[in-house]
């Protein structure tokens, strides 16, 4: 493993006279060489490209299917033909210690083609090698003695340990940042690092204010029931949850208090009784927050991480005899690190829509297919939103007089039956020189204040029927002049008022209410609680904290409490954010510590 990688970008500069030497020559060389295994390392990474299938022919023998692959310092390594090898022929035989062992490829530079030298420098100089040739190695090495490359951390992942006992080591491993409104998985990882063989069992409860399990609670569950691991092994557990559409928020998960079980062989072991993992909530995409992180990782930070100059193609389980090792296992999956190619793009998102399930059955941003809602024939929920948008087209079809009319057709706003306001504007195409492009704008109301920009749009007057009964619209434009438009191309928004039609909706929010999971606790100053709340005859959603009076303590975002420095009792609001009519409240009665203490026993 090297720590620090070298790149030689300086190149010949040719002038009229310049005496040429050898040196010259391997600049020459070294400068493109140097320059393709820079581009290999930053755009491909190390690993396989395809091929190098590895596989047990016999007892003693393996075989390499033939590939390519680029290791850390960006060269190509091309194994042309698949070929046989016998483990004891394999460099790195004689030296294992162990019965696991890795099958290993290298780079190798061979000098070939001797020829006569006619300016000998030393004597019994007569021959130089003409040709380097590029070839590989094979190899093995005894798998704990593999290179473990030291990577920069960057900020995309947090990790906590949940336990260390008995040689188990269990983590908690979690993005740092959430997506507003989408799903993100966290892996509770167990690892086996030493000692004989026992069974664990692990339980525990992390409270998420601004998450949600799959089952819409604030509170995740983990179980690792009666595992069983070898010294070397790794498990991992995933569990999905989903970020609340809060702005800007700084959140997290904490183990929930007296929930912790863990047990070796039945017998009770330590494990951590306090933890608490920041997680951020920001309004951004999964793709764009995971380019950005990988983006930002610059050029020393990667040169100081280290690199591998060989790539490690399988892990062999051997069996010691008397006289050698047979081979009882070979292992590439999970082993082998591949890279992708643009090449091969097209291929693999081919492959993938086996594995994706259409839009048609999805309501959220993961594959998982979950909580399916009925859809009405708009295509929209069936739970209809108050605010509706969208654009339409009314044809003219040229030339067209004073006065005329002309319609759209009918058109679904998808907010149901009802009283419903729908107001259009007209959309058009104009320069920005600023941004040297088009840009498309929308104006609503009268068209004579912009007719620098949009002069046609001053040429005609629109009114809008909507049909109550129907859940649609049509919408009438009239000429002020004498036009040759082919077509005006339109934006709707379309509002529901809650009036005489809607009095079911309202008698239906009238039954539905959220309560506190537990109204009144008691604190000592300073300590912390998260309040959660329980939603009845009605779909959970997020909510809002507040403390009702001053000097009353701090509540964040997701709902945990921070009592002040003094005495009291004090209130708390809570109430849904898309209808804040719908709340609750909750009160902490703050003690001292060692009086809220007595009155918890």
């Amino acid at each position: 493993m090297k720590g620090n990688q070298k790149y030689l970008f300086e190149r010949n500069r040719y002038y009229p006279g310049k005496m040429l030497t050898c040196a010259d020559f391997q600049a020459e060389q070294g400068y493109f060489d140097s320059k393709r295994r820079f581009i290999n390392t930053m755009m491909f990474g190390s690993g396989v490209v395809c091929g190098l299938g590895v596989y047990s022919l016999d007892d003693l023998s393996v075989f390499v299917e033939s590939g390519v692959a680029i290791d850390g310092l960006g060269r190509e390594i091309v194994v042309e033909n698949s070929v046989v090898k016998k483990l004891s022929a394999l460099e790195g035989f004689e030296s294992l210690s162990s019965d696991r062992a890795s099958l290993c490829l290298k780079y190798r530079e061979e000098e070939i083609h001797p020829v006569y030298a006619v300016n000998k420098q030393n004597k019994g100089d007569e021959y130089e090698y003409n040709r380097i040739s590029e070839g590989y190695d094979l190899f093995l090495v005894d798998t704990d003695m593999v290179d473990n490359i030291f990577s920069m951390e960057n900020e995309f992942l947090s990790r906590a340990v949940l336990l260390n006992a008995g040689g188990y080591r269990v983590e908690l491993e979690l993005p740092s940042t959430a997506c507003q409104g989408m799903y993100m998985k966290c892996q509770v990882c167990v690892s086996k690092t030493e000692g004989k063989v026992q069974t664990l069992s692990y339980e525990s409860a992390l409270q998420m204010p601004a998450f949600t399990a799959l089952d819409g609670s604030h509170e995740l569950k983990i179980q690792l029931l009666d595992i069983r691991l070898e010294e070397g092994e790794r498990l991992t557990q995933e569990y999905w949850i989903k970020a609340q559409n809060l702005e800007n928020a700084d959140t997290g998960v904490m183990l929930q208090s007296g929930s912790v079980k863990a047990y070796l062989d039945g017998t009770k072991v330590e494990a951590e009784e306090e933890l608490s993992i920041k997680v951020a909530i920001a309004d951004i995409q999964p793709r764009k927050l995971i380019d950005e992180e990988i983006g930002k990782l610059n050029l020393e930070m990667r040169n100081m991480s280290g690199v591998c100059e060989y790539i490690r193609l399988a892990d062999l389980v051997l069996v010691k005899t008397e006289t050698t090792y047979i081979i009882e296992k070979v292992t590439e999956r999970n082993i082998k690190k591949y890279i992708e190619t643009p090449a091969e793009e097209l291929i693999r998102n081919e492959y993938l829509e086996y594995f994706r399930l259409p839009d048609m059955f999805r309501t959220d941003s993961t594959d998982r297919g979950m909580n399916i809602q009925p859809m009405d024939s708009s295509g929209r929920t069936a739970r209809f939103p108050q605010i509706a948008t969208g654009t339409l087209e009314i044809p003219v079809g040229g030339r067209v007089r004073k006065g005329d009319i002309r319609y759209s057709g009918e058109v679904m706003h998808g907010l149901g039956s009802g009283n419903v306001y729908v107001e259009v504007g007209y959309e058009y195409l104009e320069e920005d020189r600023a941004a040297g492009a088009n840009i498309r704008s929308t104006v609503y109301g009268n068209p004579d204040l912009f007719k620098s920009s949009a002069s046609k749009m001053s040429n005609v007057e629109t009114a809008v029927k909507v049909l109550n009964d129907k859940g649609s619209f049509i919408v009438a434009a009239r000429f002020s002049k004498d036009v040759d438009y082919l077509v005006l191309n339109y934006r709707w928004v379309a509002i529901r008022f809650q009036t005489g039609d809607d009095g079911r909706d309202m008698k239906e929010n009238a039954e539905k209410k959220i309560t506190a999971k537990t109204p009144t606790i008691v604190l000592g100053t300073k300590e912390s609680y998260y309040f959660d709340v329980e939603f009845h005859n009605m779909e959970k959603m997020s909510v809002g904290y507040e403390v009702t009076e001053n000097e009353g303590g701090e509540i964040t975002a997701d709902g945990v409490y921070t009592a002040p420095g003094k005495e009291g009792v004090f209130e708390i609001r809570i109430f849904c954010l898309e209808n804040p009519l719908i709340c609750t409240y909750a009160y902490a009665i703050v003690k001292k510590k060692e009086q809220s203490e007595a009155i918890k026993e």
